[in-house]
């Protein structure tokens, strides 16, 4: 496939995660946050499992312990149910550009809850790249200007939804490394993760809404077609290339490439949302994500 196929695949990833921001955040705007995550997330199972179906011959994943039923579905509880709903919620509010950038803490998250929870070392160059990331972050959110399209309640509570979503991804990933173990196919395991999300999102009304009820916000039909687009590019495609990008590249350099969609959604932003882009924004989200970078390279 070439000496640059896991560079490539994850720059696809970048893109399709930028896409797929866009798009649902076009659908959370018109049918809301919740139900595309419920809708969303069983979109995604269907692709999944066919998926998988045509790599290992079969619908559902094999070796499925309790043990992996316990943290992988305690992962997809937290990451997908928990974490994406409050991000969608960010979308919303203060649109994908600013909500995939606090995205961008999801590495600092990871880092500290390993640090102690897993007993992983914490470096000097870890820690000042967390600082960098922060800095930046920091900078595009007290770059708000007076006269902002989103109101002051609105503008906080967004940034708030979007940090408690990176937190969650997070702990999720945490919770998955360790449903996963060392041999444990990422596909399926992702697969048994999806599949808890989607049961406790139809079963409990707290986290989902009623079947009924979400079934008739598909008449919306630029909703519906938005949603699709979404699921394919996000949790489909996006992941899909992810686990590429993973196999055939440097972790680091595949971790900075998958972490460019802030950049990505700034021309994105302006052509779909019309959000005003200042220098300060872009120079902001340049200093955010070579803090991410530092930490993985």
């Amino acid at each position: 496939m070439g000496d640059y196929t896991g560079e490539i695949a994850a720059l696809g990833t970048a893109l399709c995660w930028s896409f797929g921001s866009v798009c649902f955040t076009i659908s959370a705007r018109r049918i809301g946050h919740n139900y595309v995550n419920q809708l969303r997330l069983t979109i995604a199972l269907l692709l999944l499992t066919t998926t998988h179906f045509f790599i290992y011959g079969r619908l559902t994943p094999e070796n499925m312990t309790g043990y992996r039923w316990l943290w992988l579905g305690l992962s997809g509880f937290i990451g997908f149910v928990i974490g994406d709903r409050m991000l969608f919620k960010s979308f919303v509010l203060i649109g994908p550009r600013l909500g995939m950038l606090l995205m961008a803490s999801v590495p600092i998250f990871s880092t500290v809850i390993a640090w102690a929870f897993l007993k992983e070392s914490l470096a000097i160059k870890q820690i000042a790249a967390t600082m960098v990331t922060l800095l930046g972050i920091s900078w595009v959110i007290l770059e708000r200007k007076n006269g902002n399209e989103h109101e002051e309640g609105r503008y906080w509570l967004g940034i708030l939804c979007a940090t408690g979503g990176a937190f969650c991804q997070a702990l999720g990933l945490i919770l998955s490394k360790k449903g996963l173990g060392n041999d444990y196919p990422a596909l399926s395991g992702n697969i048994i993760r999806v599949f808890v999300s989607v049961i406790i999102m139809w079963s409990l009304p707290f986290f989902g809404q009623k079947i009924s009820l979400t079934v008739k916000k598909l008449a919306d039909r630029k909703a519906t077609l938005t949603l699709l687009g979404g699921s394919f590019f996000g949790p489909f495609a996006g992941v899909w290339l992810s686990l590429i990008a993973i196999k055939y590249a440097y972790v680091g350099i595949a971790s900075t490439l998958m972490a460019l969609p802030p950049i990505i959604l700034i021309p994105l932003s302006f052509i779909v949302f019309k959000e005003k882009i200042t220098w300060g924004t872009v120079i902001g989200t340049i200093v955010a994500l070579s803090g991410v970078a530092l930490i993985f390279l």
